[in-house]
């Protein structure tokens, strides 16, 4: 008995310290939700949360917040806020007063906080107010089973790694701005039960991989933008719901799986007659094919579905007559067959007077019935006669069709030629702060983010706000004469030649104040007015970041003859003495070769550099002609980006990235040409100057070759092998592989590439760490 009582005793011991031990939270799992409370701005519902002393994990559940832990980790975090995304039509990608979260909040921060909580499993965010394209980073959430992020103001694409989460079963983002295509590696995910997206303005076709998705249970993509055909969907076993209603799908009808429970294709395009094949789904309770574009008569066996509730044929035109001796299934409730082209008497079963338990709207077709809205019978034969007629009067519809062309095409043909005789004689008198709609205004720093750091090279001048109220300094940017650049380079003589690149030459030069600087001469670029090619310079001038080369003005020389006309532009830039990072790469170049671990400290610098390009300024700047001999090396060995965004200033914005790709404005240009040539530079670091020669075929073999140790040592530059760690050139090289990698989608973001960089520079000892 003693026995038996100590038993129980120490179990019950034990299991009250397991409790105890599985709600206490770790110290770094609690700092994380504070820094959550303090990104969401803290909003009432997190109130109960005050400091790190809070027992998070014993806080009583509620509507509004719950947390579940497990193993000292927090394993579900639903958080209901009271920001609802409703009315979001005039969201347009900036924050809203009262609806979105304030414009300090970032979108990427946040999820690279709520990355930390690497042990979610169930992580609902309602109604925040959260705004900002979904970053790639939430792919970190590995453990995800189950993902809610509705009713926010997300837009963008959904981030292509998140095909990465393999045990996520349910996936809801209703009520957002997401205006990107549906995702085609959504069968990645072989768990995938819930897939929700309703009220988004996500375009383009249904992808067909969906179809592939074994598990899927319920599928609800409604009022979005998707256009096109829809494939056959009866390989979708499991599936109980489909709502695709309020798109823009157009074709016939598609096959659906039998086991399926409730049907809404509702507000599309859909033409064709319903299948019959709809009559043989015997668990189907709920169907909305309304407002359509089908014909046909209605398959009879679809009225008398066993399990069917609710029927809605409304608003087609559907034709013929409904059989009197039609039978509908015993559990029918509702059916709607109201303005179509039916004719004939309605069948007994449809008739609301001898069903007291049965809704049925009829009106606005030619039924046989007195009253009830019925349209005489003439209606609906002259709407068949109306169909044959148009189609035997095609030649003369086509004839009027194109004589309607003709006269739009000279329409647009003398406007054009208006607009070109306007823009060579007329004034110009378009205001300079309408010519570029998204320029830095000269006074704040709309556009410029807190990172934007001073850059001890140049001078102070100026001072400006930031967004979250630091001040930071900035150096004064001025327009130089022509005469002042010619006494700079002593009339730009053959001694102060400097090279030539893409965008044009280069020379040395001394300022009367005793700097020396780098000149640039661009291309002549007929494109644009003076007004906006200097809107254009000034916005580039203004950039400021400490691996970033600095712009310390610019000249532009017009023509004599025509002061509307620009002959030359230069920018004058801080003189970089060092060299660039090729000539560093190899016993032949001119420059003293660097150790591996030095040559990742300048990748480091390069990669924060144009992370700060793509995400730091507003618009940002992609297409940036990344490349080896544009990373500048100074006296401290500190590296600089050189020759970045000049796209936006010259005559082509190039197509730098995979073959194929249309050229696109500076603004939207895609950010993963720049990942792609990162990569060309992460190879030519590991293997020396010799990469620019070498063909893609060549390049992709030895990148392949790199793997085995054999590679290494018969492609590696010599001094790289000998000063690498084998964990570090692992890193880089498997992230040489995905930048280079022919789908875009799997490609890093530039906090992605960082990330790797710095974690190689971890795995190696000696780095030198005041590159860094």
């Amino acid at each position: 008995m003693e026995f038996c009582t100590l038993f129980l005793l120490i179990s019950c011991l034990s299991w009250s310290l397991f409790v105890l031990c599985d709600s206490q939270l770790q110290t770094s799992q609690s700092q994380v939700l504070l820094q959550l409370k303090k990104h969401l701005e803290y909003p009432k519902q997190l109130e109960i949360w005050y400091d790190r002393k809070t027992e998070f994990c014993s806080l009583p559940p509620s509507a509004n917040l719950n947390i579940t832990c497990k193993f000292n980790s927090v394993t579900e975090l639903n958080i209901m806020g009271d920001k609802p995304a409703t009315k979001v039509s005039d969201f347009a990608g900036f924050p809203i007063p009262n609806k979105t979260l304030s414009r300090s909040f970032s979108m990427d921060s946040f999820v690279t906080t709520l990355s930390r909580l690497s042990s979610l499993k169930t992580l609902s965010l309602i109604s925040l107010g959260i705004w900002g394209p979904l970053p790639d980073k939430i792919h970190r959430l590995s453990s995800l089973e189950y993902l809610d992020l509705s009713s926010n103001f997300l837009f963008g694409s959904i981030p292509p790694k998140m095909f990465t989460l393999l045990k996520l079963q349910t996936f809801v983002l209703d009520d957002n701005v997401f205006n990107d295509t549906i995702p085609s590696w959504l069968n990645s995910l072989p768990n995938l039960t819930t897939l929700r997206m309703k009220n988004n303005r996500l375009k383009g076709p249904f992808p067909s991989s969906i179809k592939g998705i074994k598990t899927l249970v319920d599928l609800a993509l409604s009022s979005n933008e998707i256009s096109g055909d829809l494939p056959d969907l009866s390989s979708l076993t499991n599936l109980k719901l489909l709502d695709l209603s309020g798109n823009k799908l157009g074709s016939h009808l598609p096959t659906l799986p039998k086991g399926l429970l409730m049907v809404f294709l509702n507000n599309n395009s859909f033409m064709g007659e319903i299948p019959t094949q709809y009559g043989q789904l015997n668990q189907l309770q709920h169907i909305d094919v309304s407002f359509n574009m089908l014909t046909g008569k209605p398959p009879p066996e679809l009225f008398s579905l066993p399990s069917l509730t609710h029927l809605n044929l409304a608003s087609n035109t559907l034709k013929g007559s409904l059989s009197d001796n039609l039978n509908c299934g015993r559990n029918l409730e509702f059916v709607d067959i109201s303005n179509n082209r039916l004719m004939g008497s309605l069948p007994s079963c449809l008739n609301s007077e001898t069903r007291d338990n049965r809704v049925i709207k009829f009106s606005g077709n030619c039924l046989s019935i007195a009253g009830h809205h019925q349209h005489p019978e003439s209606y609906c034969r002259e709407f068949k006669v109306h169909v044959y007629k148009s189609n035997n009067g095609g030649k003369g519809i086509g004839v009027l069709v194109g004589l309607i062309v003709g006269i739009a095409v000279l329409i647009v043909l003398l406007a054009i030629g208006f607009l070109i005789v306007c823009r060579r004689y007329c004034p110009r008198v378009i205001s300079e702060q309408h010519l570029l709609q998204k320029s830095v205004p000269q006074n704040s720093t709309a556009g410029l983010s807190s990172e934007i750091l001073t850059n001890p090279s140049c001078s102070s001048g100026h001072v400006f706000e930031s967004s979250k109220s630091e001040v930071q300094i900035l150096p004064s940017c001025r327009s130089f004469s022509l005469e002042e650049l010619k006494e700079a380079t002593n009339n730009f003589d053959s001694s102060a030649f400097l090279g030539e690149g893409s965008y044009g030459k280069i020379f040395k030069g001394l300022l009367k104040n005793g700097t020396q600087v780098a000149i640039r001469c661009l291309p002549t670029s007929k494109k644009y007015s003076i007004r906006n090619l200097k809107l254009r310079l000034d916005m580039l001038a203004k950039i400021r970041h400490p691996h970033l080369v600095c712009i310390l003005g610019h000249c532009i020389e017009v023509e004599r003859d025509d002061h509307c006309s620009i002959n030359r532009v230069f920018f004058v830039l801080e003189y970089i003495p060092n060299g660039n990072f090729r000539s560093h790469l190899s016993d032949n170049s001119p420059g003293e070769v660097l150790s591996w671990p030095e040559r990742l400290a300048v990748l480091i610098c390069v990669c924060k550099a144009v992370h700060f390009l793509h995400t730091g300024v507003i618009p940002g700047f992609f297409h940036n002609r990344l490349k080896t001999n544009n990373i500048l090396i100074n006296e401290h060995r500190l590296a600089k980006l050189g020759d970045y965004g000049l796209s936006i200033i010259s005559e082509e914005t190039g197509n730098y990235g995979t073959k194929g790709q249309e050229p696109k404005s500076w603004q939207m240009t895609r950010l993963d040409d720049d990942v792609y040539s990162f990569g060309l530079i992460l190879l030519e670091s590991m293997l020396g100057p010799s990469v620019p020669a070498k063909t893609e075929a060549t390049l992709r073999d030895e990148l392949a070759s790199l793997s085995k140790q054999e590679g290494r040592v018969r492609l590696m530059d010599p001094v790289v092998l000998a000063t690498c760690s084998e964990e570090s050139i692992t890193v880089v090289i498997s992230l040489t592989n995905k930048c280079v990698c022919p789908e875009l989608w799997s490609r890093p973001t530039f906090d992605d590439i960082l990330w790797n960089l710095q974690h190689a520079a971890h795995l190696q000892p000696n780095i030198a760490p005041a590159q860094q």
